[in-house]
């Protein structure tokens, strides 16, 4: 719901660390090391450490902040870019509450966590569908003037929202299955509140 005011807020803090390292260090580089950082907040959660897996988490976060800074700051955004930096954060979207349910796996947890995944499955299909659509109609990111590479569509739960809930997922480990269920419940409403958007918009 806040991200767009996040996102510049975000850009203003990180623009000077950008300006410094844009030359030496390219945005793919930052985008993979992401990920990298990501799979160990997940490994570290499977082991049942999450307070490490909470630094990895919010580096993870850090540093996916960090590519988008360096590669405007130094002109090297590409589409290409923006396709992998979005591949990676699904990914470590899934693995992260993976690696949290893998721990002590019981079938409460898991059968919520699949209700999550589900609902991170449809909600992604519809929103970047939504976005495809946008873009062909000339609504997309460049017109609107968004740091990202397609328009995101707002809603419930985005970027600054799942960062606090996968922050309360370790520092709550004993409440998984709960916060599970909230966040696909939250999913759920934001994928409504695109398809009233949508049928208001697109006709």
């Amino acid at each position: 719901m806040i991200d767009d005011v996040m996102r510049r807020a975000k850009d203003v803090v990180l623009e000077p660390v950008a300006k410094i390292i844009g030359e030496n260090i390219s945005p793919m580089t930052i985008t993979l090391t992401a990920g990298g950082v990501g799979l160990l907040a997940a490994l570290a959660a499977w082991q049942g450490n999450y307070m490490l897996g909470l630094i990895f988490w919010i580096g993870n976060r850090f540093l996916d902040g960090l590519d988008g800074a360096v590669a405007r700051a130094s002109g090297k955004q590409s589409d290409f870019g923006g396709y992998i930096d979005t591949l990676v954060d699904f990914g470590i979207y899934t693995i992260i509450p993976f690696g949290l349910a893998m721990h002590e796996p019981h079938t409460g947890q898991l059968i919520v966590l699949a209700f999550l995944f589900g609902t991170f499955y449809i909600n992604a299909a519809a929103f970047l569908y939504l976005s495809a659509i946008l873009e062909r109609r000339n609504q997309g990111a460049k017109q609107s003037g968004e740091l990202t590479s397609v328009t995101m569509p707002r809603g419930i739960i985005e970027g600054t929202e799942a960062i606090v809930i996968f922050c309360l997922f370790f520092l709550l480990p004993n409440h998984l299955t709960i916060l599970f269920g909230i966040l696909g419940t939250l999913v759920v409403a934001t994928t409504f509140q695109h398809i009233i958007w949508s049928m208001r918009n697109l006709n």
